[in-house]
């Protein structure tokens, strides 16, 4: 009996050593961020034309979840000065045209026909991909 408490003890502390630590709450690592992009983008490629209304309300959250980053990174530039907040706000202004390319793929999804939904969901799919990559590299020019 000693000896099964001690097997115990010493694979669960074993297991806690050998498991990866996990990112705080509401920190996302860059790995995790692609990672949910891609979940995202597999998600939406994987309704079919009778789900097609559900693809539509998924695309719009997601495009409304990255408007309200946006937002925020628009605040962020706004307090910046000088030589930084130009080359911030020309890279906002390639974003929301990147933001607006991608919101019209999302109400191209709504207009699908069954014939075209493959490659109109795979559109946004790319398209919603194409638009975080742009966002991420802008948070990243302006941390720096």
């Amino acid at each position: 009996m000693n000896r099964c408490v001690t097997l115990a003890i010493f694979a669960i502390a074993l297991g806690a050593f050998l498991t990866p630590a996990a990112p705080a709450v509401g920190q996302t690592s860059g790995k995790d961020a692609t990672q949910k992009v891609g979940e995202a983008g597999d998600a939406i490629k994987g309704y079919t034309v009778e789900k097609k209304s559900e693809a539509v309300a998924y695309a719009k959250k997601l495009m409304s979840d990255l408007d309200v980053k946006i937002k925020d990174l628009e605040a962020q530039v706004s307090r910046d000065t000088g030589a930084v907040k130009a080359d911030a706000q020309r890279q906002l202004k390639e974003l929301k045209a990147t933001r607006d390319k991608t919101a019209k793929k999302a109400d191209e999804l709504g207009r699908a026909s069954a014939e075209s939904w493959d490659s109109v969901k795979r559109g946004f799919a790319d398209s919603y991909t194409d638009l975080n990559k742009a966002y991420n590299d802008a948070v990243a020019k302006l941390r720096k």
